[in-house]
């Protein structure tokens, strides 16, 4: 049996503005073990970003409770949640978030540098992750070297570095070209067959498709 990685209980989310309320998630009972390749998928305003910011620590619900990998972080404070998400989740983001001045290298170094890890040991590790993904000769280029393609394979690399537990993945393939897209999920699909397990967001059914298992959201409700 594979461990549980991520299990949510009974998660609500709401957010105030003065006396307006809006409830983004409702009663969120969610599983994922390890190893999994899971596409939460939704239309916009469903409650899929709220969701994965939940998952990868980077906001708290307002009820409910949030076990990552046999620890409950529902009411840990800043400082720790930083620390776990440095070592045990991977970010992908539509928009890249690479740093524009820094080389492919030092773009995927960059999490070890939080994590302590000494320079000379970064830099091997940010080359295995870069050449992990295809990119061994772009080391030294800077984003605007790279197609949009190049530059999620360095975000997935720099997502990668720590050796994390789970990927987080929020619409990966949004900014990209289909062909682009295609390379990126094989990228995935790459990295769960090595064991990784892959959290996905999206709102195209056929990039969700991808995934082994999907979970709809609407509402702020699992509905499927």
């Amino acid at each position: 049996m594979s461990k549980v990685v991520v299990k949510l209980s009974k998660i609500n989310k709401i957010y105030q503005t003065g006396e307006v309320s809006f409830q983004a998630l409702k009663d969120i009972n969610l599983e994922v073990k390890k190893g999994e390749f899971v596409a939460i998928i939704g239309a916009s305003g469903s409650g899929k970003s709220t969701l994965m910011n939940l998952i990868g620590l980077l906001d708290h619900p307002t009820s409910g409770s949030y076990t990552l990998d046999g620890e409950d972080s529902s009411h840990l404070k800043e400082g720790k949640l930083a620390g776990i998400r440095n070592k045990k989740i991977g970010f992908v983001f539509q928009s890249f978030n690479l740093l524009s001045r820094t080389s492919a290298i030092d773009n995927v170094a960059l999490p070890l540098i939080y994590a302590k890890v000494a320079s000379s040991e970064r830099m091997e590790r940010a080359k295995q992750a870069l050449l992990q993904v295809g990119l061994s000769e772009k080391l030294n280029s800077h984003p605007n070297q790279l197609s949009g393609g190049q530059q999620q394979r360095v975000a997935i690399a720099r997502a990668l570095v720590t050796n994390p537990e789970i990927i987080l993945a929020d619409e990966p393939t949004g900014n990209l070209d289909s062909k682009s897209g295609v390379e990126i999920m094989k990228i995935f699909h790459k990295l769960n067959a090595e064991g990784k397990t892959i959290i996905m967001i999206t709102h195209e059914d056929d990039i969700a498709r991808n995934a082994r298992r999907i979970i709809r959201l609407k509402d702020g409700e699992i509905i499927k």
